[in-house]
């Protein structure tokens, strides 16, 4: 399998040149506009189309590499969509809600994960613990809350090496992660949207589901083609050794970072109680 190809046809029946109304502009995406129509922004496809090949380049040495891709899109019209996509490729997705700390905070995010899963085994095996209806009704709907924002990074065990972002703006927080983890993000850019957030910025189109699934069609061939040159050669799982040191170098400093935090918690409890009783005992 090849990486994939597009040609402007697709990308203009696909709608991805319509940007937003004049009104909504970000004035750095201004190299990427071609004009005005209607007092809507028009993308320049000659820009969008050696950008969205880049993006799917490299995607597909990620993926090669051996790699994990989150896909991240929480608005209604992208939500199932996006979630197809991670699904085929085997990748993982966030489409409901993104959870302050989802990747800064790993260490959380996992123990909720852990928890989530405990729940559902000891749903599965009520009977067994001896857990009442109540207690089964009560558990079902946490699991269903908890699956609903964890649901496509279950099996995801740590964070990812790259990011693709429907409508940057929208999904602002993930991409700031991302970007203090040093995670590559590739992210369609509307003419809403600041380009200098991301690494491979794609301008066009982030409302039209035409245009999202011609995105995510083109990303999933992608990593495909990453996943089929990794099972072929040698030179993948070099990369893929590397990449895990770098996952586990990165764990390991967000474990320290919070042990530092926690330190510096109990330093000021202590400094306070020490302060409290002084002054008891001046009185």
């Amino acid at each position: 399998m090849a990486l994939p190809t597009f040609t402007m046809q697709q990308l203009m029946e696909a709608g991805v040149h319509f940007g937003h109304h004049t009104r909504r502009w970000n004035p750095l995406m201004t190299p990427y506009v071609y004009g005005v129509k209607d007092k809507i922004h028009i993308i320049n496809l000659n820009k969008t189309a050696p950008l969205l090949h880049r993006a799917l380049v490299a995607l597909e040495a990620i993926a090669a590499a051996g790699g994990k891709v989150l896909f991240v899109a929480t608005k209604h019209q992208a939500k199932d969509i996006v979630k197809d996509a991670a699904e085929r490729c085997g990748q993982f997705y966030v489409n409901n809600r993104w959870l302050g700390g989802m990747l800064t905070n790993w260490t959380t995010v996992s123990q909720s994960i852990r928890r989530l899963k405990k729940m559902e085994a000891d749903i599965e095996n009520a009977d067994k613990l001896g857990l009442t209806k109540k207690e089964v009704g009560v558990m079902t709907k946490e699991v269903a809350k908890l699956r609903d924002i964890f649901g496509g990074i279950l099996d995801m065990h740590g964070v990812p090496q790259v990011m693709i972002v429907i409508d940057v703006p929208r999904e602002l927080n993930a991409v700031r992660e991302a970007k203090n983890l040093d995670i590559p993000t590739i992210a369609i850019c509307d003419t809403n949207a600041n380009p200098e957030l991301v690494d491979y910025p794609v301008p066009g189109n982030d409302d039209a589901a035409r245009a999202t699934q011609l995105y995510c069609d083109l990303f999933v061939d992608a990593i495909l083609s990453g996943l089929e040159k990794r099972l072929g050669g040698a030179a993948g799982k070099k990369v893929e050794a590397s990449m895990t040191d770098e996952h586990e170098e990165l764990e390991d400093e967000i474990k320290e970072k919070e042990m530092k935090q926690k330190s510096k918690t109990s330093e000021a409890r202590a400094e306070r109680r020490g302060k409290l009783a002084e002054k008891a005992a001046a009185k």
